[in-house]
């Protein structure tokens, strides 16, 4: 097939929008654990409030300084930042922001070199919504702190580029899109694959109707392992971290180094390194490749810690959406050592995933043919009955190209590739399996129209927010 280059729109549709607990807040306070499903019946406030584009009056020329800080220095934090002054020559970094006093140290000194200013280092986030000169925001902060970080730094007047999976449930997803519109504030989700072009022609490439009618799809992130987890007891909090910032909206809990650098462990602070943290990219790239089909009837989700039984999260999950007229899938894990992602070659070049062992493929079965998609880079094919090779797309890692749109819609105040909306669909998906798995494994049954779970008090229960107090989202932003 001929490459081609296809225009990603900025329109925002509501068809299908939400399928899942809707979290039931009484003015500003969040609502009592008594609460029942029956008692969710409204549609979500932020659905009349939607809009495609801000006013221009905050808009920036190209060559206009955007001044920048980044908040959480962790590895892909400080990757992030650095890949961000690659992508746009006239941003400047004046803040620089984490907790925790021993990470960073590369970012700064980095940053430094690269724009001759040292960034300043701070631990409160609220040091930098304070400051009128800063423009836009990355968070890149454990998952548990995406929606109020996002929210906090709206109500400052600041754009956000924030962190995949990007909610901890799923009314702070829809706080999020209230706070995007009622402050009129750009909110890029970290995932990268809807700034891919091959993206966008495996969407055209299925809309054609080469693939026939689609049967199945089948999403992975089946990642090395297994994992050893052993959490450690708790100790007295190094003077070198904040851990009251840290834990932010969680429970208050002494400090536990566990908890700290395994973060991802625990229901408190994520949903899991392979389902949340890795899987929203494949996950969002299907249902961006499928062309932002509407939600499910209904989600099951099994699965087990064989490996790791102390550990919250497990080891293996495998969900099963069902959209009516196709089911798609959601396999992940942390205990494959014959599965790996796509290398360097792959994502970088017009080669192609070996697809029988790639850790993050997605399979699309139609009722003619089938394609492979690979995130990341790993670009699609399609194969027909006889298995032979009918047509491709090489793709390329998009992460720069991500970037750059972040800030083109800081400047034109349009909408970018991953608005906040689709992030809270893609995520909203991943809180959904993962409340049936919690839920003894429920088969859930939900409402488009309230995003609320409408038959099962367990998984609706468990999908309540509860906030530290000076940590709260409400329901009045």
């Amino acid at each position: 097939m001929k490459r081609r280059k296809f225009i990603c729109s900025t329109a925002i549709g509501l068809t299908g929008i939400g399928i899942t607990s809707s979290c039931n807040i009484v003015d500003n306070k969040p609502a009592s654990k008594k609460a029942t499903n029956q008692s969710l019946k409204e549609v979500p406030e932020y659905r009349k409030h939607i809009k495609s584009s801000f006013a221009p009056g905050n808009s920036k020329g190209a060559n206009d300084k955007v001044i920048v800080g980044i908040i959480g220095l962790g590895s892909w934090g400080t990757n992030l930042i650095i890949e961000a002054t690659k992508a746009d020559e006239n941003i400047f970094v004046k803040y620089a922001c984490d907790v925790d006093d021993t990470k960073g140290g590369r970012a700064v000194s980095e940053l430094e070199k690269i724009q001759n200013f040292k960034p300043i280092r701070v631990r409160d986030m609220r040091r930098i919504f304070d400051d009128k000169e800063v423009d836009a925001v990355f968070i890149e902060t454990p998952e548990h702190w995406h929606a109020l970080a996002t929210i906090w730094a709206c109500q400052a007047g600041k754009d956000v580029y924030v962190e995949k999976c990007v909610s901890h449930n799923i009314f702070e997803g829809q706080q999020m899109i209230q706070a995007a519109m009622k402050y009129e504030r750009i909110i890029q989700c970290g995932t990268q694959n809807r700034s891919a072009d091959y993206a966008y022609t495996a969407r055209d490439y299925i809309k054609s109707g080469e693939l026939g009618e689609i049967v199945a799809v089948h999403v992975r992130g089946l990642f090395p392992g297994p994992l050893n987890f052993s959490e450690k007891d708790n100790t007295e909090a190094p003077d070198t971290i904040d851990w009251d910032m840290w834990l932010g909206p969680a429970p208050k809990v002494p400090y536990n180094i566990t908890r700290n650098k395994d973060w991802l462990s625990f229901w408190e602070y994520g949903g899991g390194n392979a389902m949340a943290n890795e899987c929203t990219h494949e996950l969002d790239l299907a249902r961006l490749v499928l062309d932002n089909p509407g939600f499910p009837k209904s989600v099951y989700c099994t699965g087990s810690n064989y490996f790791n039984p102390s550990r919250e999260i497990p080891d293996y999950q495998l969900a099963t959406f069902d959209y009516g007229n196709f089911i798609l899938t959601l396999e992940t894990g942390e205990c494959m050592p014959y599965m790996q992602k796509s290398n360097a070659i792959v994502r970088f070049s017009d080669a192609f995933p070996e697809w029988m062992q790639n850790a993050t493929r997605i399979q699309i079965l139609g009722s003619k043919k089938m394609m492979y998609v690979g995130r990341m880079g790993g670009g699609w094919q399609v194969y027909d009955k006889e298995g032979e090779l009918v047509a491709q797309e090489p793709g390329y890692y998009p992460l720069l190209p991500h970037i750059k749109n972040y800030f083109d819609s800081v400047r034109t105040r349009n909408q970018p590739n991953s608005n906040i909306i689709e992030g809270h669909k893609s995520a909203i998906m991943i809180h959904l399996a993962n409340l049936s798995y919690r839920a003894d494994n429920a088969k859930l049954l939900f409402s488009p129209e309230t995003e609320s779970i409408s038959n099962d008090d367990k998984a609706f229960l468990l999908s309540q927010p509860s906030y530290r107090n000076g940590f709260e989202i409400t329901k009045n932003i």
